[in-house]
């Protein structure tokens, strides 16, 4: 298909998965202690064992999200899992491919067997629900961060099940995702070819005793992109790029603001750990045969919604390295305006460059296609 705009970073939340998701696909012996939706006194919640996940079917603050058309068929089906009305909400803010990252929060599942189960589980039915639009719809499948072995043996198992792309959240990662044991996960990240996104974990702000709750919010959202630069920065230095040259990352929903200060200082601290290389060599290896920002501008993408810093800086960053997003469905998306955001922060850009940023940079990540496909609801061609 001909693709005009790629939204990079979109979600499925936990809170729009199909309620009989884990009941009706763990093995059978699993699923008496599967997640389930049980309701409660404020409404429908997740479970596990004695731990609530979440709510189902409500908030994010969205009037859409179970707007079922007046369809009683499609009760237990919120409208962002629900591929025809997903596609229909695609269509009206003219976008043509959606990459759709997975509850960015990690499965609390104790038992190792029900665990492994839940994960295989999710990303089964996220190819079957690809496959409804698969030039249009990009699951994202969910990996453990805490469990190498694992990860790596459901990276290896989705790789050839249609799924594109795989994530970790890299801020709940143990170990860190630079350390040796995540050698093998990063063997097969690049056999299989399947780009790693490391995604913001969501998680509350921190509570401390006297301090405004305003000042808590706002710490927390002001810092929260910078979940990344240790584990970039460890990649890099430990020498995981390095000796993976196949490896791809994406930066997902961390902004890129911050990315030109961090190329600037890994460089500098890359020049001045250089000159004593044999201090570094004689503890533990100076692994790198390239710049830390020539690693970046090689191996690494990074997604952005409204970023008008990184975009003045673009240069640094390199831009066939950004990729645009909308964020739907959640609160702060973009959606149905994108192209009217698009147009007030990236008009000052010259076309060829918008495409790439809304359009082509993606487009070549993930190997989308080119056949061409209808536009019934009449959307501007770009």
């Amino acid at each position: 298909m001909e693709y005009r705009l790629i939204s990079a970073d979109d979600h499925i939340d936990l809170r729009y998965l199909p309620r009989t998701l884990w009941t009706e696909r763990v093995p059978a012996a699993l699923r008496d202690r599967a997640p389930r939706v049980l309701d409660a006194d404020e409404g429908p919640v997740w479970v596990c064992g004695d731990t609530v996940w979440g709510p189902w079917g409500r908030g994010g603050g969205l009037k859409w999200a179970l707007d079922r058309e007046g369809d009683p068929s499609l009760a237990d089906a919120p409208r962002p899992t629900t591929p025809h009305l997903r596609l229909a909400d695609m269509d009206r803010d003219g976008i043509d491919a959606s990459v759709m990252y997975g509850p960015v929060a990690p499965l609390r599942v104790e038992d190792a067997a029900l665990r492994q189960a839940c994960y295989a589980a999710y990303n089964d039915w996220l190819a079957e629900f690809c496959q409804v639009a698969p030039q249009r719809l990009l699951g994202v499948a969910i990996l453990p961060a805490d469990d190498p072995a694992l990860a790596t043996a459901e990276l290896t198992r989705i790789a050839a099940n249609g799924l594109r792309h795989a994530v970790l959240l890299a801020a709940a990662a143990r170990p860190p995702l630079y350390h040796p044991a995540w050698e093998p996960f990063w063997a097969a990240a690049a056999e299989t070819e399947v780009p790693i996104g490391m995604h913001l974990l969501v998680a509350p702000p921190a509570v401390h005793p006297g301090v405004m709750p305003l000042a808590a919010a706002a710490i927390n959202g002001v810092q929260v992109p910078l979940q990344l630069l240790d584990p970039l920065v460890g990649l890099i230095f430990s020498g995981v790029l390095d000796r993976h040259p196949g490896v791809r990352l994406v930066l997902a929903e961390s902004g890129i603001g911050w990315l030109p200060y961090a190329l600037q200082r890994m460089d500098n601290e890359y020049r001045k750990l250089a000159e004593v290389r044999a201090h570094w060599e004689a503890r533990g290896g100076f692994p790198l045969q390239l710049r830390p920002s020539e690693y970046f501008r090689r191996q690494v993408w990074a997604t952005f919604q409204d970023d008008a810093v990184g975009l003045a800086l673009l240069d640094t960053i390199g831009e066939d390295r950004v990729m645009w997003a909308s964020d739907y469905p959640h609160p702060d998306s973009t959606w149905p305006h994108s192209r009217a955001v698009i147009a007030r922060q990236m008009g000052h850009l010259p076309a060829a460059t918008v495409r790439r940023l809304t359009c082509d940079n993606a487009r070549t990540l993930y190997r989308l296609g080119t056949e061409v496909r209808p536009n019934p609801l009449g959307v501007p061609q770009a």
